[in-house]
């Protein structure tokens, strides 16, 4: 955020972080089939174990993640393995909140970078969060809007900020 400008939510709630899920032997072996599961989606773990999750995006306002801004919760990440989808629901901190794309868009784009390409992901507003969340949900959800937003070298410059690693 550059200087001088007003934050829409000076003053946001800070939740605590959850901890970090224990890996089990048969998690970890990669010979093992275990299918996806919600908590995996919250805790994303790439093969080199550096933690990569999507509780950890950075908000695009504040110097705070998405978690200790309970913008994501894991109770709001559905997985069905099987049927190979993941929809994930984020509330933005305020009912007028003009990061709300931003932050789907990043969302997005994680879950997009860390999952097989088998998966359907949606990502979409909370019902009843949001003053645009149909306006919202329906840019998230058109693929050739979010490819357009990543041809943007702008936007993708911030996306790839949220996405980018910060100490906790």
């Amino acid at each position: 955020m550059s200087e001088g400008t007003r934050l829409e939510n000076a003053n946001p709630v800070i939740f605590q972080r959850s901890g970090e899920r224990v890996q089990t032997a048969s998690e970890e072996d990669e010979d093992v089939h275990d299918p996806i599961d919600d908590r995996e989606i919250f805790d994303i773990l790439f093969k080199c174990f550096t933690l990569h999750l999507i509780r950890s995006i950075n908000d695009p306002e504040h110097p705070l993640s998405l978690e200790e801004l309970n913008v994501v919760e894991q109770v709001r990440v559905k997985v069905n393995d099987a049927e190979n989808t993941v929809g994930v629901e984020f509330t933005p901190t305020i009912p007028h909140c003009s990061m709300a794309t931003l932050i789907g868009l990043s969302i997005k784009v994680k879950l997009l970078r860390s999952l097989p390409d088998r998966f359907k992901i949606d990502v979409c507003i909370t019902p009843g969060t949001h003053a645009s969340e149909e306006a919202v949900n329906k840019q998230l959800a058109d693929k050739e809007r979010v490819a357009a937003a990543l041809e943007n070298a702008s936007l993708l410059e911030v996306v790839n900020q949220c996405l980018s690693t910060r100490s906790i």
